[in-house]
């Protein structure tokens, strides 16, 4: 396993593609015996791949009527629990399904990334950490 691939397979990890990134992170870290520039670049396609299906679905959304019921669901959703709930973007489906919600609720970009981030990033350093012992 080398950055480039954990790249790749953390970006499409984070997308509907039913993959594990913690699998290949944890396998570099314990093979390379670092864990900061894994973590960086796991994060990095990670969060990278949630903005691709962010920027689908706000994509998907201009597509529907203003009035859209669909539409006004997840942005009621989202108004609920409001941007940190994307610290839970890295949830298996449950992950999917938040950040499809904010890119569907037009979620400002800027907040977006932070929270999608720091969740992302702290799931990957707590596995990392584990790794390494």
């Amino acid at each position: 396993m080398n950055l480039i691939a954990l790249f790749l397979w953390s970006f499409a990890a984070a997308t509907i593609l039913p993959l594990s990134s913690e699998v290949p992170l944890a396998l570099l870290v314990s093979m390379s015996g670092r864990w900061v520039v894994p973590v960086t670049v796991a994060t990095t396609g990670n969060v990278l791949g949630a903005l691709t299906t962010y920027w689908l679905a706000r994509a998907a959304v201009t597509a529907m009527p203003p009035e859209s019921v669909r539409l006004r669901r997840a942005s009621a959703l989202l108004a609920a629990y409001g941007p940190p709930a994307m610290l839970l973007s890295w949830v298996p489906l449950l992950g999917d399904v938040l950040v499809l919600l904010a890119g569907a609720a037009r979620m400002p970009l800027g907040r977006f990334l932070v929270w999608v981030t720091v969740g992302k990033a702290a799931r990957y350093v707590a596995v990392a950490l584990a790794v390494r012992g």
